[in-house]
């Protein structure tokens, strides 16, 4: 019988307190619905979950002078209607929209699915492509993460057992600029099968000035297409570079096959994705 305590914190001083006391045998929770089934299923045995569901003070979308910020306590479906991020952000909501049942996203948070790390999840490819960071804080003191150097490997990040994860920032997008995600699946809203998030900023003659494409579910952590986006820089972009650039992206992906598909499926769908989101994020940043 899996068998833990659960710490209830006053505050976030409180939170670290306990942390630190029990480091390398507590755990954050806050919806949790990414990590009881890994508590299910043992891959994880804390002694302590160190309840932070009722802070309520991290709990928030903020739409700064630097970008946006979101809370560690907000849910996904607090993403998906913000106003605030279908306006300045869309991509975001348009994948909160796709992530879980509405149990899952009404209960679930955002920068838990970050920190799960799990290999299927939708936010991080997204989160990547819009260079976003995560600000972590502990007894010892605060640090920015950028998302590029958080996902280590499968489920493995560079958060400390006595870190918490107090918030994602994402930064303003450039004029110009679009992004779009797309994942592959049987259901609506289904973990991907494969995924690719995309974000393209252009030039006055629509040449491309800069671009970020990650994928998921296809590798252990997500991954990022450098060649594919070195292919599409300083050029005017038409079907037979589309073409280049989804070869690359597929070309560092490494996927397994398994229930949902053979490796040759995925990485075919990989380019189909790759097309259609670096398609999208053009004509996105043509229009803004």
């Amino acid at each position: 019988m899996l068998r833990f305590e659960v710490l209830h914190p006053h505050d976030l001083a409180d939170a670290f307190d306990m942390l630190t006391q029990h480091e390398g045998e507590a755990k954050i929770i806050a919806g949790g619905q990414g990590l009881m089934p890994v508590l299910k299923h043992r891959q994880l045995t804390p002694r302590q979950l160190v309840n932070i569901r009722n802070l309520s003070d991290l709990d928030y979308i903020v739409d700064g002078k630097d970008g946006l910020r979101i809370g560690a306590l907000t849910t996904h479906q607090a993403v998906e209607n913000s106003a605030i991020i279908k306006k300045r952000w869309p991509v975001l909501a348009e994948m909160e929209a796709r992530l879980g049942d509405i149990q899952t996203r009404n209960w679930g948070t955002l920068v838990g699915n970050v920190c799960q790390a799990s290999p299927t999840g939708d936010p991080a490819p997204v989160l990547l492509a819009l260079g976003a960071c995560l600000k972590v804080a502990s007894n010892r003191g605060e640090r920015l993460i950028a998302l590029d150097d958080f996902f280590l490997d499968y489920q493995k990040t560079a958060l400390k057992g006595v870190e918490i994860a107090l918030e994602i920032q994402v930064p303003k997008q450039p004029a110009r600029s679009g992004a779009a995600y797309h994942k592959e699946s049987y259901r609506w809203t289904d973990s991907p099968i494969a995924s690719v998030a995309a974000a393209v900023t252009l030039d006055e003659r629509d040449r491309v000035k800069g671009a970020r494409i990650f994928m998921q579910a296809v590798c252990p952590a997500p991954i990022r297409a450098r060649q594919a986006e070195d292919l599409l820089a300083g050029q005017q972009v038409n079907n037979g570079l589309l073409d280049q650039v989804a070869q690359a992206t597929a070309g560092v992906a490494c996927p397994i096959s398994d229930v949902y598909g053979t490796a040759e499926y995925k990485m075919e769908m990989v380019k189909v994705i790759t097309r259609q989101v670096v398609s999208q994020a053009i004509k996105q940043a043509q229009a803004a």
